[in-house]
């Protein structure tokens, strides 16, 4: 089976030893993607939605390197830091996942990279 690192630079560099995203045969998996600027590196976390918006964002870029778009992604894992948030976070997912709806887990967790309030992750199938 094929092995492709995706790496592009409409998404942020990777903040430690790994890769953006790995393409493996027809499957696309990326690595978590916080609100991070592409341009600048520097964490946006003064507003959730605009958090949200911005993962997705980068996520989307990742995707599209590998040659799939949100439509492909079949498992979406969100990791949130304050679970009260949920709502918020959900009404921005449901802008960018809205006809296709893949399988997703929401997990709160203790502290994110950076001190992000929200990071995404998904597979998909091209």
């Amino acid at each position: 089976m094929e092995r492709k690192v995706i790496f592009t630079e409409k998404a942020p560099k990777a903040i430690g030893p790994y890769s953006q995203g790995i393409k493996a045969g027809n499957m696309i998996f990326t690595s978590g993607q916080l609100a991070l600027d592409p341009e600048t590196g520097e964490l946006v976390n003064d507003d959730i939605k605009k958090e949200t918006r911005l993962a997705l964002e980068n996520l989307k870029a990742v995707l599209e390197d590998g040659g799939a778009t949100l439509n492909d992604v079949v498992k979406v894992t969100v990791f949130i830091k304050d679970m009260d948030q949920f709502g918020l976070i959900n009404e921005v997912y449901g802008e960018y996942f809205n006809e296709n709806k893949p399988a997703r887990s929401c997990v709160q967790v203790t502290r994110l990279p950076k001190d992000g309030n929200v990071e995404i992750e998904a597979i998909a199938i091209v």
